[in-house]
């Protein structure tokens, strides 16, 4: 699959409206939670009013004209918050393009422009039983903290 990789444009910033609902876990596909969810106040901090914080970075895959995946960042206290100066990541891509390496290369592309901007760490939070999981821990996240139904990562920039 032919795909590039650039900064979000700031006219497609409510493009992460969708990406945010993409980024909720959902096990079963044939049952799923309302896209009225991402109005809570918990998961609208990490898009509301997003670039206008100095930790709000975006990269976008594109395929053919259309933006298909995101990945951003910010400092928040969200739900995979290790420490208030680092950024916490989130990332997206639609379904239908999932399983192709293109997450993957979203989150090394951030993680190099993390680390260029001078960060010394990043943070998520991630389902147990999501299969992200893996690929996280391929890209050197740690374990941090263990909840019920979720793993709270911190990567750790050398």
């Amino acid at each position: 699959m032919n795909y590039i990789i650039r900064e979000i444009k700031k006219s497609e910033y409510p493009l992460l409206n969708d990406f945010l609902y993409e980024t909720i876990f959902q096990k079963d596909g044939n049952n799923l939670v309302s896209k009225d969810m991402i109005k809570h106040p918990a998961l609208q901090q990490y898009i509301r009013e997003f670039g206008t914080q100095k930790d709000d970075f975006c990269l976008c895959a594109e395929v053919k004209g259309t933006v298909i995946g995101a990945v951003w960042t910010r400092c928040i206290e969200g739900f995979g918050t290790v420490d208030k100066s680092a950024p916490e990541l989130a990332i997206s891509i639609y379904q239908d393009y999932r399983g192709q390496g293109i997450g993957t290369d979203l989150m090394k592309h951030m993680l190099k422009l993390l680390k260029n901007k001078g960060y010394q760490k990043t943070s998520l939070s991630v389902q147990k039983e999501n299969y992200a999981v893996r690929m996280y821990l391929n890209l050197g996240y740690e374990v941090v903290d263990e909840k019920e139904e979720e793993y709270i990562l911190q990567y750790l920039f050398a």
